[in-house]
């Protein structure tokens, strides 16, 4: 291999400019990421903000009906991953291999695991409002469509979805959400010693 073969490297063997430059813009960008991790309030209110934004753009501009159709499809996919578990119980229901969720009541408790976690369906959501907020600006994505059938195909859309999405989870006996759910506790610590 000679000098200068690699992906991102110069004649000499050192990264280039280019490369170094995307490279620390990646860096800054997971350090952001990372830093709000723990304020979901926050992030699902930023990202509500921008949703708003995006509605009120549309609507001044009386266009981009078909880029707001799509981020609605896109938004209630990664919906439907957020309330599916991670392994489908309809496809474990024929093996006896791997986890499986409780259906009697004294069998040992499983947590419900995401297919979606809630933090990347916020960063996909997230994404996916400033992509379509982008696509406002170019006049090729305002394509000219009777906007009411864009909203009743999704409205039947989303309330066909979610009827199988509820169906499968009263079928398999699972609730994506922790309110309500009982809390498990192990045997109490007291820390007290005996003495003699």
């Amino acid at each position: 291999m000679s000098e200068g073969d690699s992906i991102g490297e110069s004649v000499h063997g050192k990264p280039s400019v280019v490369y170094r430059f995307f490279s620390r813009l990646g860096q800054i960008y997971q350090s952001w990421l990372d830093k709000s991790t723990p304020y979901t309030a926050v992030r699902w209110i930023v990202t509500l903000g921008l949703s708003f934004i995006y509605m009120i753009r549309v609507y001044l501009l009386q266009g981009w009906y078909i880029v707001t159709y799509a981020l609605g499809i896109y938004h209630l996919n990664l919906f439907i991953a957020f309330l599916s578990p991670k392994v489908d119980p309809s496809l474990m229901e024929d093996s006896d291999e791997g986890p499986s969720l409780p259906t009697r009541q004294n069998e040992e408790f499983r947590p419900f695991i995401r297919r979606l976690p809630e933090f990347k369906f916020w960063h996909s959501a997230t994404k996916g409002i400033l992509v379509a907020m982008a696509c406002t600006f170019f006049e090729a994505f305002n394509v000219p469509v009777f906007w009411p059938i864009l909203v009743m195909y999704f409205i039947m859309l989303f309330c066909i979805t979610m009827k199988r999405q509820i169906k499968h989870m009263i079928k398999y006996r699972y609730i994506p959400f922790t309110h309500g759910k009982r809390k498990y506790k192990g045997k109490e610590d007291v820390g007290k010693t005996f003495a003699s």
